[in-house]
């Protein structure tokens, strides 16, 4: 082969090696180059695992074996780290061998391509292993190349001056995949760290116990059903890996700022979590008294009567509205008839419900308070406080951002920036449309019962309908909820 293109190839492999992303493909390019530059019949490439030669690749060209290059294992085991087998010696000493003939060879043992060929008719006579060593001298890989050629398509031995080159695009080959590993490592990290904090966001509370898992489950559903759509022409969006990685770690850090929410905050299951049985016993000592007073004569049976009423009122509709998820007018005109009530004991009065009482009962929805509110929601501050401190790695940029925006809404009214539908990408929306699911979906929730699929995503359709959230992606989630 003409030195000049035996140049140009050996520089134009060692660019693509070292921009190329795709391991299955780095290890293709690394064996067709080889047998390319070699003239070579066959070929395969091992990675090390352990104490072992994993067969990556294997090919044969007049033969027609063509296995591995789609990344599928192949269905061998793996070779041991014996000296007496020609790659095991190459890895463990980083050596590059070259043997002219196999057949009559006496240093190693071909006991397995002699196998081979008594089982196909092939005959292997030359044979090259190459060890891929990378930067930190670790052998991550052995090149066996077999059967060079000459011109005329007979078996010769491998050119000397080839062995070289090869061993030089192998050591190329080997930093590259000891980088990719560095990067798989590296995004292995940070989703160790994501799973971790997400177990220890829904290990607080027993009121979040699927929750981050659930979010982070429905958002890869949409994904998943974006692609399928994209892939039949009826949707532009596209999710690779990256994106898909980006947007699931996302999901799984978006309620991290809730290791800090009180839990009397976060596991609030009723208006007045606890401070029931105080007032009812208040109200009884109210009653107790109003009963003595008419007994003394110092009050009518009239207004003894009157206030046994206003107490038995009280504690009705406190229990009535404590649990409810929804306070309805007739529930809220009850309460304001009696929440201002008090008695009058001898000149002091003593009210039914104190100041905190009064605005607990007075919620609405839910069971927070608005101050409690501010508290809740003020998680997602603490969220993207928290994951500022997180060196996070370009792969997996823009997680932190995404996880940041989940309550923010496309109408400007969400929180804690005010956002509007031009600042949110379609990975924040989807977060957000995934959070409102598993919320309404539930089963866990301390303030509320779990809705119906076809109730709550009614709702979410709602929701969609004034601008919170974004309707198709609302759409998406019910198509492939339940797939």
């Amino acid at each position: 082969m003409d030195q000049n293109i035996i140049l140009d190839a050996v520089l134009d492999t060692g660019i693509a090696l070292s921009t190329e992303r795709d391991k299955n493909k780095l290890f293709a390019m690394i064996i067709d180059k080889g047998m390319e530059l070699t003239n070579c019949d066959a070929g395969t490439l091992y990675i090390t695992e352990g104490d072992t030669l994993r067969f990556k690749i294997m090919k044969t060209i007049s033969m027609g074996v063509d296995k591995g290059y789609d990344g599928a294992e192949i269905d061998i085991p793996p070779a041991p780290m014996r000296e007496e087998n020609i790659c095991a010696y190459s890895a463990i000493h980083k050596a590059s061998l070259n043997i002219e003939d196999v057949y009559t060879s006496d240093r190693f043992d071909f006991t397995g391509p002699k196998r081979y060929d008594s089982m196909t008719g092939y005959r292997t006579q030359s044979m090259m292993a190459i060890p891929l060593v990378n930067g930190d001298d670790e052998t991550v890989g052995v090149l066996q190349l077999i059967n060079a050629m000459d011109e005329n398509g007979t078996v010769i031995p491998f050119d000397i001056s080839m062995q070289m080159i090869v061993l030089a695009l192998a050591s190329q080959t080997a930093i590259a995949v000891s980088n990719m590993r560095y990067q798989e490592e590296l995004r292995e990290q940070m989703w160790s760290f994501t799973e971790a904090m997400a177990a220890a966001i829904d290990e607080r509370t027993p009121y979040n116990a699927s929750h981050t898992r659930k979010v982070a489950e429905y958002c890869g559903k949409i994904v998943d059903y974006i692609n399928e759509l994209h892939e039949k022409g009826e949707e532009e969006e596209y999710f690779d890996l990256n994106r898909k990685e980006q947007l699931v770690m996302g999901a799984y850090l978006h309620d991290i700022g809730k290791l800090v929410t009180p839990l009397e905050v976060m596991n609030k299951s009723t208006r007045l979590e606890g401070k029931e049985k105080a007032i009812e016993d208040r109200l009884n000592i109210y009653g107790l008294k109003a009963r003595i007073a008419n007994l003394e004569g110092k009050i009518s049976d009239d207004e003894y009567a009157k206030i046994k009423q206003d107490l038995a009122d009280a504690l009705s509709i406190m229990n009535d509205i404590d649990g409810v998820g929804f306070a309805g007018d007739e529930l809220r005109a009850r309460l304001e008839a009696v929440i201002d009530l008090s008695y009058d004991d001898e000149g002091q009065s003593l009210p039914f419900f104190t100041d905190e009482e009064k605005s607990c009962l007075r919620i609405v929805k839910g069971t927070l308070t608005n101050e409690e509110r501010q508290i809740m929601e003020n998680h997602v501050v603490v969220t993207s406080r928290i994951l500022k401190k997180v060196h996070f790695i370009k792969y997996f940029k823009n997680s932190p951002k995404w996880a940041a925006q989940h309550h923010e809404c496309l109408n400007g009214k969400g929180y804690p920036n005010k956002l509007t539908a031009d600042d949110l990408e379609t990975d924040a929306r989807i977060i957000a449309v995934a959070d409102i699911c598993d919320a309404l979906l539930a089963t866990d929730r301390p303030y509320k019962k779990p809705i119906p699929k076809e109730k709550a995503f009614d709702i979410l359709r709602d929701m969609a309908k004034f601008g919170n959230i974004d309707s198709k992606l609302v759409e998406y989630l019910y198509q492939c909820i339940d797939k």
